[in-house]
């Protein structure tokens, strides 16, 4: 996928598989020491996690349920944009992909917060 495509995708599951699966092209980019595989791995587990987590959300049966599962996509989410931030203090990967994602981080987190505001 080119980061530069006009196209955007209006539905919020498919922004999450496409951060999850940029997060993956990114990873590839990553040095594989230490820091790099420590920080890449953790980015692959919280991006995965708040796309699948979503998944679930979208089989539940109450608004409860709902909830809790959104509640922990915003979460990994929010992990995910500190990794992001870690990985710009020590500027690995690649820069334009990072850009990218930290920007895509931030609006899935808004989406997801204003979700569950309007849910409450």
């Amino acid at each position: 996928m080119d980061l530069n495509e006009p196209d955007f995708i209006y539905k919020y599951d498919d922004r999450l598989v496409r951060f999850a699966g940029e997060c993956v092209f990114f990873f590839r980019t990553m040095t594989r020491d230490e820091a790099g595989s420590y920080y890449g791995n953790q980015l692959l587990r919280s991006s995965g996690s708040s796309c699948l987590n979503f998944g679930e959300a979208q089989g539940t049966i109450t608004t409860k349920d709902f909830l809790a599962k959104l509640t922990i996509v915003n979460r990994e989410l929010k992990e995910s944009r500190n990794n992001l931030k870690v990985l710009v203090y020590i500027s690995e990967g690649d820069t334009e992909k990072r850009t990218w994602l930290i920007k895509e981080v931030e609006e899935l987190i808004a989406i997801s917060t204003t979700m569950i505001k309007n849910k409450q």
